[in-house]
């Protein structure tokens, strides 16, 4: 069975499958290299690599000389700084159940509503193909229905029960589906945007207003696909995303805000207030991970360090989902609490900004 998820549900995704078709090779050309066009080069330098695959790398614009695409007649220079990524060989990915513990907060004959933990992987992907919400899915429900999602000409990648996904470093609801017909009408309604979805988000900085819409294209970046980034809306590059957010509470240097996703793109809460120049708090991939906003003590940078040890992560939690029940038309609504790291994260900084008014 197929859903359209994969191409308009990345729901807040990270390990997704586009990463794990790549091997990624950084080479710097040494300073007594002779020149050789690249492909050969490349082949000569590369193990278990065939120059076809190379040149078609060259040709799919994924080899790059100083950050530039190259085609494979490309003459090596000493010095120059060669990146590449190479399709990893079709291969089956086999779902294996283990008994890993999942949050189940609801359940009847057809969905199942599970609250994941911050860092579990959702689905098995190239470098994590155990450990994951589906390994545990698997073991714990029999004959779960199985999306598949086109990887490549020669694979499909199937995830027992999942209708869409989450980042593994965001905590949150997410809702699996039981029967076929259940996973049809819950991808539709994802599809059609009738889901209600709302996150709780800690950002850097001081949000001007009080409520606001962030619009922009979300896609891969130009010159990093491991990471997404936004252009302007109707640019070619990118898909539609629009995310809505309220604030919910200031600490001058940093807002807990609530956001509603009308569009559900990778990683779209993190890029997107990326764009606007308020990262979430200790997002590693969007340069939260680093002291945006504050004061410049040690005092200060210190009670910044343990709070980023507290909360390991992007500081994002998918707190509430709204559906229509795929089967009984009945509407439901789930909420989890907001995970014990950022409450402890959130009390830290209460703490802080009371000391500092006296």
């Amino acid at each position: 069975m197929r859903t359209d998820f994969e191409e308009d549900e990345r729901d807040e995704q990270g390990e997704d499958e586009e990463q794990s078709l790549y091997e990624h090779h950084n080479i710097k050309v040494t300073k007594g290299q002779i020149s050789l066009r690249i492909d050969k080069f490349l082949m000569i330098t590369l193990p278990n690599t065939t120059r076809t695959k190379i040149q078609t790398a060259c040709d799919n614009g994924t080899v790059l000389v100083n950050k530039k695409p190259v085609k494979s007649n490309y003459k090596i220079k000493p010095l120059d700084e060669i990146s590449i990524m190479l399709t990893v060989p079709p291969r089956n990915i086999e779902v294996i159940p283990e008994n890993i513990p999942i949050d189940i907060t609801y359940e009847d004959d057809y969905i199942v509503i599970v609250n994941k933990k911050p860092g579990m992987v959702v689905h098995p992907a190239y470098g994590n193909y155990t450990g994951t919400l589906v390994n545990a899915l698997a073991y714990h429900f029999d004959n779960l229905p199985k999306t598949k999602t086109k990887l490549n000409n020669d694979l499909y990648l199937e995830r027992p029960g999942l209708v869409h996904r989450i980042d593994k470093n965001t905590s949150g609801i997410i809702i699996i589906a039981k029967t076929e017909l259940a996973m049809t009408r819950l991808a539709k309604d994802f599809y059609d945007r009738t889901m209600d979805r709302k996150y709780m988000a800690i950002c850097w900085g001081d949000l001007k207003d009080d409520t606001g819409t962030i619009i922009g294209n979300v896609g891969r970046n130009l010159k990093n696909r491991k990471i997404m980034d936004v252009f302007p809306e109707g640019s070619e590059h990118g898909k539609h995303a629009v995310t809505h957010y309220k604030v919910l509470e200031r600490f001058g240097f940093i807002t807990l805000v609530e956001c509603k996703l009308e569009t559900g793109r990778t990683h779209q809460i993190r890029v997107h207030f990326k764009s606007i120049g308020h990262p979430l708090f200790n997002d590693n991939e969007y340069g939260g991970d680093v002291i945006l906003k504050g004061i410049n003590s040690s005092k200060y940078k210190q009670f910044v360090q343990n709070c980023f040890e507290m909360l390991p992560r992007q500081a994002l939690h998918a707190k509430t989902l709204g559906i229509t029940h795929p089967i009984t038309g009945e509407k439901l609504f789930f909420d989890s609490e907001i995970p014990q790291d950022m409450q402890t994260v959130l009390e830290k900084w209460r703490k802080y900004m009371k000391d500092k008014e006296v």
